[in-house]
């Protein structure tokens, strides 16, 4: 499975009937996170996910929870520095895509060691959509990272932006509000998927 280009993250409380149109609109990843959800409900947003999404070849990776992942088929897992390990993720599903969150070149270099296929790269610029995070690591900070996983920029990522963080060299890019908090989330898709796909 080629690793996606565009990773829309997707929560309960966004509006599910527009995953299928996001998919066929060209956004090649979904990343299912959900920190409130239940395990049980956990599985049962993934199945909802991928039923929409897969049919246009896209992927599902779950957020922390290998568990989930396996049981609800999905095609990967997204760990943090509190998650199970890369090591431990990559062992009980050997098949899966399995992606980690680093904040710098060591913590890449690392995940590469421990055998993630990608790193989520971030925050590359100020975002709202999660607290408790370092400071924003910018262009530069993608550029000094890269070469050693394909890179995942995540972080305040809009249209204007994707574009830079390509060419700063992320492989793709990974969005929440710059879809779900906007008025016509699949018009920004669109203009996401020209920028970076």
């Amino acid at each position: 499975m080629s690793l996606p280009r565009i990773f829309c993250l997707v929560s309960s409380n966004d509006d599910l009937s527009l995953l299928g149109d996001l998919a066929a609109a060209g956004v090649d990843g979904f990343q299912v996170r959900d920190k409130s959800a239940t395990a049980r409900e956990l599985v049962e947003l993934t199945r909802v996910v991928i039923a929409a999404v897969r049919p246009f070849g896209a992927a599902v990776v779950v957020n922390d929870r290998v568990d989930v992942a396996l049981a609800a088929g999905a095609d990967g897992v997204h760990l943090g520095a509190d998650d199970l390990s890369v090591a431990h993720a990559t062992e009980i599903g050997p098949h899966l895509l399995v992606g980690a969150t680093c904040r710098d070149r060591a913590d890449v270099e690392r995940a590469a060691a421990a055998g993630a296929a990608y790193a989520g790269f971030g925050p590359v610029f100020a975002t709202t959509s999660k607290t408790g995070l370092p400071a924003a690591r910018g262009l530069a900070g993608v550029s000094a990272a890269r070469g050693i996983l394909p890179l995942v920029a995540i972080g305040g990522i809009t249209p204007g932006r994707a574009r830079a963080v390509r060419d700063a060299g992320a492989h793709g890019v990974a969005v929440l509000g710059a879809i779900w908090r906007e008025p016509d989330p699949l018009a920004i898709a669109k203009e996401l998927v020209r920028e970076a796909g």
